[in-house]
């Protein structure tokens, strides 16, 4: 297999009460686990069995649909795996690089929490948020629908993903059912802001995560 599912970074109710154990045991060995599986049946016996997730979808306008959906379902999850903990915090330390650009792309760290909860809130149907660092490395916040993400050469916005928020409603639903808002709330007691931090300063140094 050229992908395989990688494991939880915690056990299964790490989380709660933000996240229950039940949604990341489905989640997480459901439907990561299907995302990997039809990557690999999409791509066997083809070049791309030999290329970076990252390389695969820098390109997925060239490939199937099948590769599209479920090529950015496997990375997706497995970024949305590591960048939350169960001993994250509301913001990232004063000091950390991620809280400097934050502050200077977005004004403050409360413009970026609204303008990113916004993005979450109001993309239609399942998708994704995300926060970003582009070409020139200042930070931007967008949504993608399905799995998508700016990774692709089909995105609206393309950038390199520091942190991403599954708005399906697998992600959420047994827990919060229809307040998808109450969930994205909750989401900001277990960021890994130090994951989050490492991703933009990669980014920085111009390494894909």
């Amino acid at each position: 297999m050229a992908f395989k599912l990688p494991d939880l970074p915690y056990a299964f109710d790490a989380l709660e009460p933000y996240v229950d154990a039940r949604t990341m045991e489905i989640h997480h060995g459901k439907h990561h686990a299907a995302y990997t599986s039809n990557l690999n049946n999409a791509i066997a016996g083809t070049p791309l069995e030999s290329l970076k997730i990252e390389d695969i979808l820098a390109n997925v306008s060239k490939h199937s649909t099948a590769v599209r959906n479920n090529g950015g379902g496997y990375y997706n999850h497995s970024l949305f795996w590591e960048v939350m903990t169960p001993n994250g915090g509301g913001e990232p330390s004063p000091s950390m690089n991620i809280r400097k650009a934050i502050n200077r792309d977005f004004g403050s760290f409360e413009n970026f929490k609204n303008e990113f909860s916004t993005a979450a809130a109001t993309r239609f149907g399942s998708g994704w948020a995300w926060l970003c660092a582009d070409a020139n490395d200042k930070l931007f916040i967008t949504s993608t629908p399905n799995q998508d993400n700016p990774l692709m050469d089909i995105a609206d916005k393309k950038g390199k993903p520091v942190l991403g928020l599954d708005v399906w409603e697998h992600a959420y639903y047994l827990n919060y059912q229809n307040r998808r808002p109450d969930y994205i709330s909750a989401f900001f007691n277990i960021i890994n802001w130090q994951e989050v931090a490492t991703r933009y300063n990669a980014a920085n140094e111009g390494a894909v995560m």
